[in-house]
């Protein structure tokens, strides 16, 4: 195994987390910029008001697209697995 496919397959890896994880995150970012300009024009400065809102939208988000994150996640475990033979030459 070279340093070129080693270096291949930590890339792959964080591109599969950042696909992954960048709809729950953006979601949670709308979500809080939404209820942070809303808190900054009626001047409520609890902090606690953010946290049901992003919770709720981010388990919706998850619950929407969790088959979509499960089937990629599997077909890239998949691609993984069969890569093994390749480098234990």
């Amino acid at each position: 195994m070279s340093i070129g496919q080693v270096v291949n397959l930590i890339r792959g890896g964080v591109f599969e987390v950042f696909i992954l994880a960048a709809p729950i995150l953006s979601t949670a970012l709308v979500v809080g910029l939404i209820v942070a300009i809303f808190q900054a024009t009626t001047s409520i400065q609890e902090q606690t008001l953010t946290f049901l809102p992003k919770i709720l939208s981010m388990l919706a988000v998850l619950a929407l697209l969790g088959g979509w994150m499960l089937s990629h996640l599997r077909n890239y475990t998949i691609v993984l697995f069969n890569m093994i033979p390749q480098f234990a030459r």
